[in-house]
């Protein structure tokens, strides 16, 4: 039976705002670079008062192969943060990861645009690797090793390593408070008498 998960429910969002931002642009392979700069987030506007972008920029892509790519990293790793937290935590990391991107990339000036979901995605990476090395006892440095060689393997030209490295540090910092809460309860519970 189909279950609307919060994988999917992204997924069907982003893909929503991609058919959306084509058929305004009129173009299903790239998205009208006017678009980008008022759903996308534009430094400049946003400091002058367009904060509504820091969340729709979350939600734009600018083109067909940085959307699909997108989605496939949600997937993946949507996928594995369903398995690991309930749908509030999801959507929390989710969230807190592409605005800790996003206000990352607003500090680092007026002249930047951006747009996509990476920030968010690596959110989650980080909060599921993080979360995993913890609940299994790895060492937190391993996970954290792992993360950044994934930070450093998505540099490239046009890519916004500001918004990676924001979703990344948020993920990684919610993903040990969660597991460190959970393993505090349950040595609570352990602690209680049958």
């Amino acid at each position: 039976m189909f279950r609307f998960t919060p994988t999917k429910a992204l997924i069907l969002i982003n893909l929503v705002v991609y058919a959306f931002t084509s058929a305004v642009g009129g173009n299903f392979f790239y998205t009208n670079r006017k678009i980008i700069l008022v759903l996308g987030q534009c430094n400049d506007f946003v400091m002058s008062g367009g904060l509504w972008q820091l969340f729709t920029a979350m939600f734009v892509h600018v083109d067909l192969i940085h959307f699909l790519g997108n989605m496939l990293f949600l997937l993946i790793f949507g996928m594995r943060a369903e398995e690991l937290f309930s749908d509030k935590e999801f959507f929390g990391i989710y969230f807190a990861g592409g605005l800790s991107g996003n206000l990352l990339t607003l500090l680092m000036g007026p002249s930047i645009v951006s747009a996509g979901a990476s920030g968010a995605i690596f959110g989650m990476f980080g909060a599921c690797v993080i979360y995993m090395g913890q609940t299994v006892g790895q060492s937190i440095i391993g996970a954290l090793i792992y993360s950044f060689y994934l930070l450093i393997l998505t540099t490239g030209a046009k890519v916004n390593l500001f918004a990676h490295f924001g979703g990344l540090a948020a993920g990684l910092a919610i993903g040990y408070r969660l597991a460190k809460s959970r393993k505090l309860a349950q040595s609570s519970l352990d602690w209680i008498p049958p």
